[in-house]
């Protein structure tokens, strides 16, 4: 069934303001929820039905869909009240149906992203460290609101207040009509006569700020950290963004990192990893480690010390720290070396290796050392 305002405020058609005044106060007082909790939802119908035909406008907007020939209000396309707010206001009049009217200058303020570098022991184990941003802060002046001191925004003359501003166009629907905001206030339904002179009338500032940052353990390379609040601060007075630090890890000399595991490389001369050996390494944190070479350690063997590798984020435990062993062979053997690596390569029949043809280790030592 069509939904007839008039009918809902018990006026007719050709009903004055005065008279539709009149109808909705008396209505509201025997409908209010203080006075008769039981008739809530109709005391909804009848304000949003007063908002309506007490607006000439809106009222003009009804009127022309009620005489719609395609159907509209009058041939019965809508199925209650939600459907008329949606249908001419975009989804609702009043707080009913939160419907468009003034935007307001208040919004929320952008985001910030920033970068900062930290070495691989303060992403590792955590630190705390400060960052400098130039962001917008809330003018102090005016309280965010954009106004001189003892000024106020006036109401905007093309819109009347409304934030918006409507034209009636002709298709071959019939007369249609087409809202937008308006553009003399941007949508806010009041202008800003009086500016206040610190921020020109936009509620907020430049300021370079030194913000504090704690760094957890366990960060790794291009994680970010948010900081609630610490972004631009919103126009007119409007809440703050969110900082964002982005974490750039730099090299280090010693270590390389592969997700919460580390790896490191430790160079042997051939006699020690011949013989076994053992080797004193610094740790990320700083402390010593004595790692135990075993005889005959070749080459690329790896060692690994678990639970020495970076803390995971948000977790107890650590990763592991992998340690790579490198083999020197040496390239400036005086005479004398060369004659006790004879004697060892002729003791331990290496001088030659028949799948090569080339000599044992000898005849390595000899090719690195070009044939002597």
């Amino acid at each position: 069934m069509a939904i007839d305002l008039y009918e809902i405020l018990g006026v007719g058609k050709d009903a004055s303001t005065d008279e539709i005044k009149k109808a909705y106060r008396r209505l509201a007082r025997e409908l209010h929820p203080d006075v008769n909790p039981s008739e809530e939802e109709r005391f909804k119908e009848v304000t949003a039905a007063y908002e309506v035909l007490s607006d000439p406008e809106k009222r003009q907007r009804y009127d022309l869909g009620a005489s719609d020939p395609f159907g509209g209000f009058g041939g019965g396309g809508f199925g209650g009240l939600q459907d008329i707010m949606d249908a001419f206001f975009g989804g609702g009049l009043g707080g009913f149906g939160g419907g468009r009217g003034p935007r307001g200058r208040t919004r929320r303020g952008e985001d910030l992203l920033v970068g900062m570098s930290l070495p691989l022991a303060d992403t590792a184990f955590g630190t705390t460290t400060d960052v400098t941003v130039d962001t917008a802060v809330r003018c102090a002046t005016c309280q965010g609101g954009g106004t001189a001191p003892g000024t106020f925004p006036d109401q905007c003359k093309t819109c009347g207040g409304r934030g918006e501003v409507s034209q009636m166009t002709r298709s071959f629907l019939g007369q249609m009509m087409t809202t937008r905001p308006c553009p003399a206030c941007g949508g806010a339904g009041s202008v800003i006569t009086h500016p206040c002179a610190d921020c020109a009338g936009e509620g907020r500032r430049p300021e370079r700020r030194t913000l504090t940052v704690t760094i957890p353990p366990g960060v790794e390379h291009g994680l970010r950290i948010r900081l609630t609040g610490e972004g631009q601060a919103g126009p007119g007075g409007g809440p703050a963004g969110d900082l964002y630090v982005e974490v750039n890890e730099l090299d280090h000399d010693v270590f390389d990192r592969d997700g919460d595991d580390l790896h490191c490389k430790v160079s042997l001369p051939m006699t020690a990893a011949a013989l076994g050996t053992s080797v004193d390494l610094e740790l990320l944190e700083g402390e010593t480690e004595r790692i135990e070479i075993k005889p005959g350690t070749q080459s690329g063997q790896v060692t690994t010390l678990r639970g020495r590798g970076v803390p995971h984020l948000r977790a107890s435990g650590r990763g592991h720290l992998h340690v790579h062993v490198e083999v020197r062979t040496p390239t400036d053997l005086d005479a004398e070396q060369e004659r006790l690596l004879r004697e060892l390569a002729a003791a331990r029949d290496e001088e030659r290796t028949e799948s090569s043809g080339s000599g044992g280790l000898f005849g390595r030592l000899r090719d690195v050392l070009g044939g002597r």
